[in-house]
């Protein structure tokens, strides 16, 4: 008997839930015409308050800017798949329309040997952990193409 989970976001309010083109939820100060992500972060920016900041999905596509490798479990809410920690890639990805640098982790199978800066990046849905009725997902960047999409 095969039980199907209900894929939920790990974090509710960061990202969409569409498999095939997921966005990120950022904010937009109208007024200064400044991107945010996440959406909350706009309240740090004093320039910005009494602002109204617009919900926005942001581009999905981007150049790679920077990226390096994880060499310590990251912090909540991420679990550690498996039994045994494992390096990681992070990228930081510049979004193509907002000029906005977003930061996460790389794909797994995309090692920091398969990165080189400008490359073209993607974001895609991984599973961070399942329980009995849910994968919890997170977004993660991986290398544009059909090839990398990011099935992990």
């Amino acid at each position: 008997m095969t039980t199907t989970r209900t894929p939920v976001a790990a974090v509710e309010g960061l990202f969409t839930l569409d498999p095939e083109e997921p966005r990120l939820i950022g904010g937009w100060a109208r007024s200064r015409g400044s991107y945010f992500f996440p959406r909350t972060l706009a309240g740090s920016d004093p320039a910005c308050l009494g602002d109204e900041i617009e919900e926005v999905l942001l581009s999905r596509t981007g150049k790679l800017w920077s990226f390096t490798t994880g060499e310590y479990a990251p912090p909540a809410p991420f679990v550690i798949p498996g039994d045994k920690f494992e390096p990681y890639a992070v990228a930081a990805v510049e979004l193509v329309e907002e000029h906005l640098v977003v930061l996460g982790q790389v794909a797994p199978g995309v090692a920091v040997n398969d990165l080189a800066v400008g490359m073209e990046m993607e974001l895609v849905l991984d599973v961070l952990h399942s329980d009995d009725e849910h994968d919890y997902l997170v977004w993660k960047w991986a290398p544009a193409g059909p090839a990398t999409r990011g099935e992990g």
